[in-house]
């Protein structure tokens, strides 16, 4: 989704979230879903959603490597609204402990989707 210099990359780390400069200590760390900024040496920033996944920081370089990653302005908030009251109410229908576990799994990435598309909102007024 992006390959090139950045001068701040901010990643929705499992610890937290994490920004990360340019001669970071090197670290690897599991992330969870969320939003994805980055600057570029023009300071234009650039947003995606990330779901679970890796990061590899390096020195000089920041790899991760996510399940799904997806442009801010591909987001689609009514959509994320109704996959989350679908999930709802799957989960209020007393599902199997395999699929509560699923549903659940799916309930988190849609907030944490929501949180995003909210993020994306807040920080566009500014």
């Amino acid at each position: 989704m992006y390959s090139g210099p950045a001068t701040q990359v901010v990643v929705p780390a499992k610890a937290g979230e994490m920004c990360i400069l340019a001669r970071h200590a090197p670290l690897l760390a599991s992330i969870r879903p969320g939003l994805l900024r980055l600057k570029n040496p023009f300071e234009e920033e650039q947003e995606l959603f990330v779901t679970s996944g890796f990061m590899e920081v390096q020195p000089h370089s920041v790899t991760i490597l996510a399940d799904t990653a997806v442009r801010s302005r591909d987001l689609d908030e009514a959509a994320a609204r109704a996959a989350l009251e679908r999930t709802r109410s799957a989960l209020a229908a007393q599902p199997s402990p395999a699929d509560y576990d699923r549903l659940k799994a799916e309930l988190n990435m849609e907030l944490a989707l929501l949180r995003a598309i909210d993020q994306i909102r807040r920080h566009s007024k500014r």
